[in-house]
């Protein structure tokens, strides 16, 4: 099984920092003196008191951020649309910033290697539902992320005393819709696996051309993105810019009222974002409330709540979801975590046979899980862990699932950043 040989960099970014100068400064805040842990997935806001794991240096006059994330897992999924796997899950990022003009300027390259470490097919993950393989749409699998998760820049220039304006480029990138990724919420760090309402929520988090406006201050930010509805498609490690244009938008508003807390709503229209299905287009909008504070000395406590829908376009059709995760942290050691789901899903999106496509199915899910950190070496962070989740089917679907309650489990290594 092949890692990710990116993660692998932080512990030698760890070891080329720790000879650096003592006396060297570390990167600076943001714009209007923002804190560099607000920054979420694309150009989307965590909560200030967010946890940062992360490796920081200095190449002249750039300031250089090194971070990911990985779990190898024993994933198991129960019931006849079960099956069981070990795969590698994981993403790492680095981001250069630099003072232009009287602005800043970000450069960001992210990258997952689960191409291969995962696999075309996807892992098994009961409910869930999302994109395809072998021209078909993939249920009860989590498709991989791609190699390719991001590749952009953001200037952000102040305007006034306190406002300021944002330009975000990528060629690979997020656009304003949804909240804060869930490979980026710390209300999910612990978790290995995808919410069932990701294509409900924060799907777009990697998608090819995206072009974002935003004017912010310090407390509030709106923003307005132009970019290709198109999800990715089957091939995970190519550019999917093929007879594609910029032809779906969204807009989003953000206000963080304090450290611990961010609000989020948005909108969007995406067209044609299925290769199976080209001529369905869709309203995609929802809202977001996170969480984020310290316990203790070494602790931290961080929650999600979601809600986000998807209405399609001419069918009279909207498919909600929502969704509460949290995640403590008791004491840099010992971390428990959980989610509660909920999402209407079609008997398309199910592949359910012998009913019509848009026959709709309330679902859910409740998992819980642990996780313990057992080293540190080099700036990594290893830990072992465990969930198990309990589904929530309809008596329609007790057939397919061969029961009403279906399980599913996994015990996983995780290995990230030291705080």
């Amino acid at each position: 099984m092949r890692f990710c040989a990116a993660l692998a960099a932080l512990a030698l970014c760890r070891r080329a920092a720790a000879q650096m100068p003592m006396n060297m400064p570390m990167p600076a805040g943001g714009v209007l003196g923002l804190p560099e842990s607000r920054t979420g997935s694309g150009t989307s806001w965590l909560p200030d008191a967010s946890p940062m794991h992360a490796v920081h240096y200095r190449a002249g006059a750039w300031s250089l951020m090194l971070h990911g994330s990985a779990f190898v897992l024993y994933d198991d999924q129960d019931g006849p649309r079960g099956d069981d796997r070990v795969v590698a899950i994981d993403w790492a990022m680095l981001a250069a910033s630099r003072s232009v003009g009287s602005g800043r300027l970000v450069l960001r390259t992210m990258l997952s290697s689960e191409p291969w470490t995962v696999g075309a097919r996807g892992y098994p993950l009961l409910l869930q539902s999302g994109e395809s393989y072998a021209g078909a749409p993939l249920h009860d699998r989590q498709h991989p992320h791609d190699l390719f998760v991001e590749l952009a820049a953001v200037y952000d220039r102040p305007v006034a005393r306190d406002l300021a304006l944002s330009l975000y480029v990528a060629p690979v990138g997020e656009p304003a819709l949804g909240p804060v990724a869930f490979p980026h919420r710390p209300s999910a760090a612990a978790d290995p696996l995808a919410p069932l309402g990701h294509h409900w929520q924060d799907a777009t988090h990697i998608t090819y051309g995206v072009i974002t406006a935003g004017l912010f201050t310090r407390s509030a930010k709106l923003e307005a993105s132009w970019f290709n509805g198109r999800e990715p498609d089957e091939d995970r490690t190519d550019f999917d810019y093929a007879g594609r244009r910029l032809d779906s938008y969204a807009a989003r508003l953000t206000v963080n009222p304090s450290s611990h807390w961010s609000l989020a709503t948005w909108y969007g229209y995406l067209a044609s974002p299925e290769a199976l299905d080209p001529t369905e287009a869709l309203h995609r909008f929802g809202a977001s409330v996170l969480f984020s504070r310290t316990l203790g000395a070494h602790g931290q406590w961080s929650t999600a709540v979601i809600f986000g829908a998807n209405a399609i376009v001419g069918a009279g059709q909207t498919l909600p979801s929502a969704l509460v995760e949290t995640t403590v942290d008791l004491d840099g050691v010992n971390t428990l975590f959980g989610r509660l789901e909920y999402v209407r899903k079609r008997a398309e999106d199910l592949a359910v046979a012998g009913v019509p496509a848009a026959v709709t199915y309330d679902v859910g899910a409740v998992s819980v899980g642990y996780a313990r950190q057992v080293a540190r070496t080099g700036g990594i962070a290893v830990g072992l862990g465990g969930r198990g989740a309990v589904s929530f089917v309809p008596a329609s679907l007790e057939a397919l699932y061969g029961s009403r309650t279906p399980v599913g489990g996994a015990v996983f290594v995780r290995l990230t950043p030291s705080r």
